[in-house]
């Protein structure tokens, strides 16, 4: 990404639909990066029911998901649903990621594929001892510009709440790289008014 690039033309690639993978999409995008999502469905959310997710009384995962796709929808996110990524490479100024289909590029990419680390593999990206991913708070791998989130860097501790947190890390550390300063997106009442008008919960 070159020094002139202002966050309109900054694109950012997410592999994976899950919690982490949606949740990172959902802050790039809502910040005005475009923003394109993989997701083959293999979330293991359609085998769970929320009671520990605060602020969730109780949901079933599916249902989750499919309030989480709608969020990011409605943002914009360029969702392709069942078009599996199956390589992702260094370019001169970015990446590449390649599908059956075509060849996208992106300025950064978010890796949210679960327990499945192939992908970072490839990558070159550095792996500790437990054979995770390793990645700093921010959910940054070894290779500049690509991301890591959920199980893939985390062995046990395999919960959606987690997974969300890493994927806002992720999406909040590159708005900051593009920014230049350390960026908070903290909405207060009168953004959701201008955003969502009559539709804000009262």
């Amino acid at each position: 990404m070159s020094d002139e690039t202002t966050s309109d033309d900054v694109s950012v690639i997410v592999v994976g639909g899950g919690p982490a993978g949606l949740s990172a999409a959902l802050f790039t995008a809502k910040n005005g990066l475009e923003t394109t999502v993989f997701d083959t469905d293999e979330t293991w959310m359609h085998k769970a029911h929320l009671f520990n997710y605060l602020g969730v009384g109780s949901v079933g995962g599916s249902e989750f998901m499919a309030t989480a796709r709608q969020q990011v929808d409605d943002f914009g996110v360029d969702r392709r649903q069942d078009e599996e990524v199956t390589a992702v490479s260094e370019a001169d100024d970015g990446f590449v990621v390649e599908t059956e289909d075509s060849e996208y590029e992106a300025d950064f990419v978010v890796l949210a594929t679960g327990a499945n680390r192939d992908l970072a593999d490839d990558l070159g990206c550095a792996f500790a001892d437990d054979d995770t991913v390793d990645v700093g708070v921010d959910m940054e791998t070894s290779v500049e510009g690509v991301y890591a989130t959920g199980a893939m860097v985390r062995p046990e501790e395999w919960q959606a709440a987690i997974s969300v947190g890493d994927g806002a890390a992720a999406a909040l550390n590159i708005l900051s790289t593009v920014k230049g300063e350390h960026y908070h997106d903290f909405d207060v009442p009168a953004d959701a008014e201008r955003v969502f008008g009559e539709h804000v919960a009262e």
